[in-house]
Protein backbone atom coordinates (compact mmCIF):
# COMPACT_ATOMS: atom_id res chain seq x y z
CA UNK A 1 0.00 0.00 0.00
CA UNK A 2 1.15 3.63 -0.20
CA UNK A 3 1.00 7.15 1.53
CA UNK A 4 -0.90 9.20 -0.50
CA UNK A 5 -0.24 11.90 1.61
CA UNK A 6 3.39 11.90 0.04
CA UNK A 7 2.10 10.91 -3.42
CA UNK A 8 0.00 13.82 -3.37
CA UNK A 9 2.80 16.63 -2.02
CA UNK A 10 5.12 14.78 -4.39
CA UNK A 11 2.38 15.42 -7.58
CA UNK A 12 2.23 19.19 -6.70
CA UNK A 13 5.77 20.20 -6.28
CA UNK A 14 6.73 18.71 -9.39
CA UNK A 15 4.06 20.06 -11.27
CA UNK A 16 4.65 23.27 -9.45
CA UNK A 17 8.57 23.22 -10.78
CA UNK A 18 7.55 22.51 -14.02
CA UNK A 19 4.85 25.38 -14.04
CA UNK A 20 7.37 27.89 -12.09
CA UNK A 21 10.14 26.67 -15.42
CA UNK A 22 7.53 26.68 -18.01
CA UNK A 23 5.97 30.59 -16.68
CA UNK A 24 9.10 32.33 -15.76
CA UNK A 25 11.75 30.17 -17.44
CA UNK A 26 12.42 32.28 -20.63
CA UNK A 27 13.72 35.33 -18.55
CA UNK A 28 16.63 33.50 -16.88
CA UNK A 29 17.67 31.69 -20.38
CA UNK A 30 19.20 34.65 -22.34
CA UNK A 31 22.48 35.30 -19.52
CA UNK A 32 23.97 32.01 -21.00
CA UNK A 33 23.54 33.12 -24.47
CA UNK A 34 24.80 36.58 -24.18
CA UNK A 35 27.44 36.28 -22.11
CA UNK A 36 28.91 33.15 -24.35
CA UNK A 37 28.25 34.70 -27.13
CA UNK A 38 28.79 38.23 -27.12
CA UNK A 39 30.23 39.34 -23.57
CA UNK A 40 27.86 41.76 -22.59
CA UNK A 41 24.54 41.32 -21.22
CA UNK A 42 21.94 43.44 -21.27
CA UNK A 43 18.63 43.86 -18.43
CA UNK A 44 15.36 44.68 -20.83
CA UNK A 45 12.62 46.22 -19.49
CA UNK A 46 9.24 46.97 -21.31
CA UNK A 47 9.12 51.07 -21.55
CA UNK A 48 12.92 51.92 -21.67
CA UNK A 49 15.90 50.63 -23.79
CA UNK A 50 18.33 47.80 -23.13
CA UNK A 51 20.64 48.69 -19.84
CA UNK A 52 24.04 46.91 -20.12
CA UNK A 53 24.85 45.23 -16.92
CA UNK A 54 27.44 42.98 -15.61
CA UNK A 55 26.64 39.41 -16.92
CA UNK A 56 27.72 37.82 -13.99
CA UNK A 57 25.30 39.48 -12.04
CA UNK A 58 22.91 37.95 -14.72
CA UNK A 59 24.22 34.42 -14.67
CA UNK A 60 23.62 34.23 -10.28
CA UNK A 61 20.56 35.09 -11.10
CA UNK A 62 19.49 32.36 -13.78
CA UNK A 63 21.70 29.94 -11.13
CA UNK A 64 19.52 30.85 -8.05
CA UNK A 65 16.25 30.50 -10.39
CA UNK A 66 17.05 27.38 -11.70
CA UNK A 67 18.61 25.24 -8.31
CA UNK A 68 14.77 26.90 -6.95
CA UNK A 69 13.08 24.83 -9.72
CA UNK A 70 15.52 22.00 -9.07
CA UNK A 71 14.70 21.88 -5.71
CA UNK A 72 10.94 21.88 -6.19
CA UNK A 73 11.31 19.29 -8.39
CA UNK A 74 13.84 16.87 -6.86
CA UNK A 75 12.16 17.18 -3.25
CA UNK A 76 8.51 16.66 -5.82
CA UNK A 77 10.38 13.01 -6.74
CA UNK A 78 11.58 12.50 -3.39
CA UNK A 79 8.32 12.91 -1.62
CA UNK A 80 6.91 10.34 -4.53
CA UNK A 81 9.30 7.96 -3.97
CA UNK A 82 8.57 8.04 -0.22
CA UNK A 83 4.99 7.59 -0.81
CA UNK A 84 5.32 4.81 -2.89
CA UNK A 85 7.47 2.92 -0.06
CA UNK A 86 5.32 4.10 2.76
CA UNK A 87 2.95 1.77 4.12
CA UNK A 88 1.84 4.28 6.69
CA UNK A 89 -2.07 3.34 5.08
CA UNK A 90 -1.75 0.02 6.01
CA UNK A 91 -0.73 0.54 9.40
CA UNK A 92 -3.81 1.71 11.13
CA UNK A 93 -5.37 -0.21 14.18
CA UNK A 94 -8.00 -2.47 14.57
CA UNK A 95 -10.12 0.05 17.01
CA UNK A 96 -9.15 2.77 14.41
CA UNK A 97 -10.81 1.10 11.46
CA UNK A 98 -14.15 2.44 9.89
CA UNK A 99 -16.38 1.15 6.94
CA UNK A 100 -17.87 -1.88 6.00
CA UNK A 101 -15.63 -4.35 6.92
CA UNK A 102 -15.52 -2.98 10.52
CA UNK A 103 -19.19 -3.00 10.51
CA UNK A 104 -19.41 -6.64 9.44
CA UNK A 105 -16.71 -7.82 12.31
CA UNK A 106 -18.92 -6.20 14.92
CA UNK A 107 -22.45 -8.09 14.10
CA UNK A 108 -20.01 -10.98 13.36
CA UNK A 109 -19.03 -10.54 17.55
CA UNK A 110 -21.97 -10.18 18.28
CA UNK A 111 -23.57 -13.32 16.98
Amino acid sequence: MSDTRFIIIGILLTFGGFLVLGVFGHDYQAATLESAQFDTCYEYSDNMPPVEINCSVKTFDQIIFFGMVTTFIGSGIVALVKGVKGDWDSKVKPEDMVGPSRNQNEDSDDK
